[in-house]
């Protein structure tokens, strides 16, 4: 069977996150527009930084509970990482859809509404209902993937 382009999104994403070098949570992040791939992101350190595989997760050092403290980490968010590397590229996410592998933060959700990407389907949940409340707000669709099935 075919699968359906929700499907076909969501599997790359699952490769997308075999490039994380985050110790605590793997993520991956697909931007797709027209049925066509615009940008790609996992979560990692910046370009150029060592990687938390190389120094040490400071999130486990200074114990962060998921959820809290998103500045304690080397590493930018899948999400984010995809939205940066669009920009870079000089391609507009306007009216675009994420697919990732984890419900968005509170500081993606807020450049997810600020680049203009419609819809989000995710997979894992996160801890941050306020990123819900804000994408809620914003009126960008936010869609559990649970089973989608194939054409």
């Amino acid at each position: 069977m075919r699968p359906s382009w929700d499907e076909y999104f969501m599997d790359i994403v699952e490769l997308i996150k075999t490039r994380s070098t985050c110790l605590r949570r793997q993520v991956g992040a697909l931007i797709a527009k027209d049925k066509r791939i615009l940008a790609t992101g996992y979560n990692g350190a910046p370009t150029g930084c060592k990687h938390c595989e190389e120094v040490g997760c400071l999130r486990e050092k200074y114990k962060v509970p998921s959820g809290q403290r998103h500045e304690l980490c080397r590493a930018i968010h899948a999400e984010q990482n995809a939205i940066v590397q669009a920009a870079y590229s000089g391609v507009s996410v306007k009216g675009a859809t994420m697919y990732v592998t984890n419900q968005p933060c509170v500081l993606c959700a807020k450049m997810i509404i600020n680049a203009g990407i419609e819809k989000i389907v995710f997979k894992g949940d996160y801890p941050d209902e306020i990123a819900m409340d804000l994408l809620k707000e914003a009126s960008v669709r936010v869609i559990k993937y649970e089973n989608i099935k194939k054409l």
